[in-house]
């Protein structure tokens, strides 16, 4: 049986005064924000954590000025396997990697898909993922929309991607082909949830978890538009079910969108393209975040997937056609 790669986590601190009153195990999760307080109770419980030299309970209370020791390996639970999957790695370092993932490939393991996913590829990749959750993985995209996505290679760097997006500083731009015309760019604000009877959907539901899409117009087509589209929050089915729920859908969406309709009249490559394109038109494309370790700006952008270029490329031949008095 293969071992589990393993990360050795060492830490030692004199708490603050601010600390005094506190448990323990709540001054630790304030002390170490890049671990749960749920992980810390476990290994306060079992005996990992020194407070002056002695193993403390969680419930202990702390005053200020104890020394604190933590020593212990971090392993993964071996359920997820790594897998031999390329990867189309933008940038790598040792506290961050990005990918530009293709469409069809499924972020997490789950029912239906139990392996072939990114973070199988990504256990390959780089084992030492396997020690942090999700193997790092701190945002995903659809199976089935492209582009860019980053993973943290260590727990300060996990620690602090989730406190960006949090804090929604991380900026994250896609292109969007939609039905229909919009007049104009603008901001779609309408709460996100669970589909009150579909429970594999989501769907603007009042009183869920607040959301808003930004988007603007950069190119328009016959029945169509190409949209720069910026997240500020990052719900599940984000941008598909806004832009059903304003009614100009992602062509080709299987879940939110409508039956492919070509344009009345256009030409036959292009029909042939919309009924051919297999998922939903969305790309991103742009993403930006500060560097965990150095805190310096990065921003990457990578090409548009060569299966909506192409068929957006249609979309331009015909606009150019309909516009042609020859």
């Amino acid at each position: 049986m293969s071992v589990e790669p393993a990360v050795r986590v060492q830490r030692g601190l004199r708490l603050d005064g601010a600390c005094a009153g506190l448990r323990l195990d709540q001054a630790l999760a304030q002390a170490w924000p890049e671990f749960s307080r749920g992980r810390v109770q476990q290994w306060i419980e079992a005996g990992q954590v020194l407070v002056d030299g002695a193993p403390r309970r969680c419930r202990d209370r702390v005053w200020g000025g104890e020394a604190v020791c933590l020593d212990v390996e971090l392993r993964g639970d071996g359920r997820d396997l790594p897998q031999a999957i390329a990867l189309d790695v933008v940038y790598e370092d040792t506290s961050i990697l990005v990918i530009n993932k293709p469409a069809g490939l499924v972020v997490h393991p789950a029912a239906g898909n139990p392996d072939g996913t990114l973070l199988n590829a990504l256990l390959h990749h780089a084992p030492g993922l396997a020690a942090l959750p999700r193997a790092g993985i701190v945002h995903r995209l659809d199976k089935d929309t492209s582009g860019l996505l980053v993973v943290a290679k260590t727990l300060r760097a996990h620690c602090s991607l989730v406190e960006q997006l949090k804090r929604r500083s991380v900026h994250r731009e896609y292109r969007a082909l939609v039905v229909g015309d919009l007049v104009a760019g603008g901001a779609v604000e309408a709460p996100i949830g669970r589909h009150p009877t579909q429970r594999t959907r989501m769907a603007v539901v009042a009183g869920a978890r607040a959301a808003l899409t930004r988007y603007r117009v950069l190119e328009r087509y016959p029945g169509h538009c190409l949209l720069g589209v910026e997240l500020e929050t990052g719900r599940t089915h984000q941008i598909r079910v806004h832009l059903a729920h304003v009614r100009h859908p992602l062509l080709g969406d299987p879940v939110y969108g409508v039956r492919p309709r070509p344009p009345k009249g256009c030409d036959p490559a292009l029909t042939a393209a919309i009924q051919a394109f297999g998922r939903q038109a969305l790309h991103a494309i742009r993403l930006g975040l500060d560097h965990p370790e150095t805190g310096r700006p990065l921003v990457w952008e990578v090409p548009m997937a060569a299966d909506l270029e192409s068929l957006i490329e249609c979309f331009r031949r015909e606009r150019a056609r309909a516009t042609d008095p020859t």
